[in-house]
């Protein structure tokens, strides 16, 4: 199947929420998805982006028709002080029914390049435990899973937690 890979514009915001949305219900985490096209318009198009995105798109049926987004990758840079920059993999996804065309290795052979010509040092990303597609899908890419290589462990302050953090405490 052909596609073609492209940056995300403004416009594709609808596309990129869908895409979100079909993953969290694959992962069986729906619910958790709060996100709006307002959001990821004002996050990643605005005066400083928080994030990049790729597009996959195939194309229409027939020449009068639209591409069709058929994938995605989030992305962002980020620094560690050991080893410097690295591009961390936040959210990636390619349709059910254009797996297994080449598709997700052509978007993480870009986002490779990128990270290359970017200097990073590294591709950081989080897998869900129970996605065993998607952990053989990296490992055989030469991915290391650093929860058993080095015993690293995820961990999140929700919003809650920062807002307790962040006012402070009576005296």
């Amino acid at each position: 199947m052909e596609y073609k890979l492209r940056k995300a514009e403004p416009k594709d915001v609808s596309d990129i929420l869908r895409l979100v949305k079909e993953l969290a219900k694959y992962e069986e985490m729906e619910s958790q998805v709060t996100l709006t096209e307002k959001d990821l318009l004002e996050d990643g198009f605005g005066e400083t982006p928080f994030y990049h995105c790729i597009i996959a798109e195939t194309p229409g049926e027939d020449s009068s028709e639209d591409p069709s987004v058929v994938g995605f990758a989030m992305y962002y840079f980020t620094y560690d002080p050991w080893v410097g920059k690295q591009l961390y993999l936040e959210e990636f996804y390619v349709m059910d029914k254009c797996r297994g065309l080449g598709i997700g290795s052509g978007i993480l052979r870009h986002l490779s390049d990128l990270a290359m010509k970017t200097r990073c040092t590294g591709m950081m990303f989080v897998v869900a435990e129970n996605n065993e597609p998607s952990v053989q899908f990296y490992k055989r890419r030469g991915a290391e899973d650093l929860s058993q290589e080095e015993g690293w462990r995820l961990f999140r302050f929700d919003k809650d937690s920062l807002v307790k953090m962040a006012t402070p405490a009576e005296e």
